[in-house]
């Protein structure tokens, strides 16, 4: 307790000198918690932690060198100065991360406890009380109860939501939230170290003997501000009697400890953060060459994609899918679906049979789209390989955050310490009246995102054999399939094959015009470009297959060849995939350019639900025709 209120009192003297860039949000009256808390925690248990999370990781284990270190952002910190003082994080200690989004970490905590609950290991989730408010609180516990997970959620009740008073943010207290998940619960006093040892002791050891999930509040002191500069107005000062070292202090006293062995206990954590300061500050900053760094995890070795039996009988796309999620479960232990209707075989089948097989790994989850994607993430941070569901690419809104602040940073924000081998399996498309909630093509929003992996295939093998390499690649993948292909038909590949990502695929070579598409779109490409044929135009078609990361390689080959680029998707075309392939050609393409760059797509509008009208929004043939003559018509 001691080791962290002297940190974090240098961490607050250096932020104000300017030594600490950022935001940084210090745990000093919360050290019993955390000491208490993680007293009894085993190196293999993992906790997720908060903005306010500096004690939380030193009473884990982490060196006060290596956060110093982080804080300042330096390379020698726990996360190589990626993280910062919201982000530091250490999985070899089972420090999942502090989260600079309130409740985040619950999610993520719950998915480690699926994947914990085999070993006898356990998972902490530390949290405010601000956060009982969020969806993810609720979302997490409601899993967690459904599923009996290892894991203890632990409130740090400090009387503040960030600005505000707690019961001026929440009508119902605590306890009654774990009721209504019919969860254990116990409040302890916060300040007091051996009270909250006693109780989480007693949590921890019903936990690892399989009693399920348990809520402890604990209610304790914030001393000092929301952030470091905070004028704090609309507060008082903190007890001062109830500060848990005073507390700690006054017992040992009591109990015939000596002062000198308390000062000498004070002398020795002042020498020792004074030495980690010093440390910190000499050592270097980061690289600037290492600054694209730890991004994505590598990616393997992929042999190239098999022949196709053109023999075999073809088959459906959908088929051909539940093949590859049916072989990558058969072929390694530690893959798991899951999702809404995922055991009952989704709403379109794709999974049907697969839970009588492996009923422990193919698993129903409530409508929690957060709960869902974090459970994927926390698993894989823990050494799954799980494959999570999102029914409709549209719903990817419930739990963005999961995605965009946490699967795909991840790696960046610990410095290369974490992989997360998680895959997304959604689908989309406009064509069956599904209105604007249920038809859209997204895969713009999600490349946008540095550390995803997004994948649309349009050719039947091509599915089983991109699937497989998503579901061994070490990162997060949203695999966004069209569902007016599930019955498109074509050969079953080998149970071995495997498309390597990231990799275009000229589905037909051609001299006068290259046409880029991706899913459904390669289809009316290919159409069109028989067409054209008839006409006197020879165009080329390239299937992206992959979005991120781009192969801008083959399209830049592409139109070395023909000099013409026209780009066609379902998604609306202002701000979209097609204008980053106009950027790539007109700048590295410059000089191939005889023709300015067409883009067909949908027009900026949400996908109408009258047939009439959908008609005419989504781009087909017609519209592809009709660009391509534009851009051959001086050739």
């Amino acid at each position: 307790m001691r080791l962290i209120r002297t940190t974090e009192e240098r961490v607050a003297a250096l932020y104000a000198q300017g030594q600490v860039p950022g935001f940084v949000h210090t745990s000093v009256g919360q050290e019993a918690v955390a000491v208490g808390a993680l007293f009894r925690a085993r190196t293999t248990d993992v906790i997720t932690s908060t903005h306010r999370g500096h004690g939380h990781v030193l009473a884990k284990g982490l060196s006060p060198e290596r956060m110093f270190a982080e804080l300042m952002g330096k390379d020698a910190g726990a996360n190589r100065g990626r993280g910062g003082s919201m982000h530091v994080a250490d999985p070899a200690l089972g420090i999942f991360g502090a989260n600079g989004i309130v409740g985040a970490g619950l999610p993520i905590a719950t998915g480690a406890a699926y994947a914990l609950r085999p070993r006898g290991d356990v998972a902490i989730a530390f949290f405010g009380d601000g956060a009982v408010s969020t969806g993810a609180f609720h979302e997490s516990l409601n899993l967690a109860a459904l599923w009996q997970l290892p894991v203890v959620y632990v409130c740090e009740n400090n009387g503040f939501s960030e600005f505000s008073r707690t019961s001026d943010q929440h009508p119902v207290p605590v306890a009654q939230r774990a009721v209504a998940y019919g969860m254990p619960f116990q409040q302890v006093d916060g300040n007091d170290v051996e009270a909250v040892d006693a109780v989480m002791s007693d949590a921890l050891t019903a936990v690892r003997s399989g009693g399920g999930p348990r809520l402890v509040e604990a209610v304790t002191l914030r001393v000092r501000g929301h952030y470091e500069g905070d004028p704090q107005r609309y507060r008082g000062a903190a007890d001062p009697a109830a500060d848990p070292l005073v507390v700690a202090r006054e017992r040992l006293l009591g109990s015939g400890v000596v002062v000198s062995e308390l000062d000498e206990i004070d002398d020795e954590i002042v020498r020792l953060v004074a030495s980690a300061e010093k440390f910190a500050v000499d050592a270097p900053e980061p690289d600037p060459v290492t600054a694209r760094e730890f991004v994505t995890a590598p990616r393997r070795t992929v042999s190239p994609p098999t022949g196709k039996p053109d023999d075999a009988a073809p088959v459906s796309t959908s088929r051909i899918i539940r093949q590859a999620l049916t072989d990558a479960l058969d072929d390694d232990p530690t893959v798991f679906l899951a999702g809404i209707d995922v055991a009952g075989g989704n709403v379109f089948g794709l999974t049907r049979g697969l839970a009588e097989r492996w009923p422990d790994r193919v698993l129903d989850t409530p409508i929690a789209e957060t709960a869902i994607v974090g459970l994927g993430v926390g698993a894989a941070m823990a050494g799954l390989r799980p494959v999570v569901e999102l029914m409709y690419l549209d719903f990817l809104g419930v739990c963005l955050d999961q995605l965009m602040n946490q699967a795909a940073k991840l790696r960046f924000m610990t410095g290369g310490a974490v992989t997360v081998p998680m895959v997304v399996r959604t689908q989309f498309g406009s064509g069956r009246s599904s209105g604007s909630q249920h038809s859209q093509s997204l895969e713009a929003l999600l490349a946008h995102l540095p550390g995803l992996t997004v994948v649309m295939p349009s050719d039947p093998a091509d599915t089983y054999g991109l699937l497989r390499s998503a579901i061994d690649d070490d990162n997060p993948v949203v695999f966004i399939e069209n569902r007016l292909l599930y019955e498109r038909k074509g050969p079953m590949p080998a149970r071995g094959h495997r498309v390597p990502l990231g990799e275009a695929r000229v589905v037909r070579p051609g001299t006068d015009l290259t046409i880029v598409s991706w899913s459904r779109m390669v289809h009316a490409s290919l159409a069109a470009a028989r067409q054209l044929a008839l006409e006197g135009v020879d165009a080329e078609v390239v299937d992206l297959r992959t979005i991120t990361p781009l192969d801008r390689d083959t399209v830049l080959r592409s139109l070395a060849r023909t000099n013409r680029l026209l780009v066609v998707h379902e998604a609306v075309t202002d701000f979209g995939v097609g204008a980053e392939l106009a950027a790539l050609a007109v700048n590295e393409g410059f000089w191939s350019l005889d023709a300015p760059v067409r883009r067909v797509g949908a027009p900026a509008t949400p996908a109408p639900y009258a047939p009439a009208l959908e008609r005419t929004w989504i781009p087909d043939e017609n519209d592809i025709i009709r660009a391509a003559r534009d851009l051959t018509a001086d050739r």
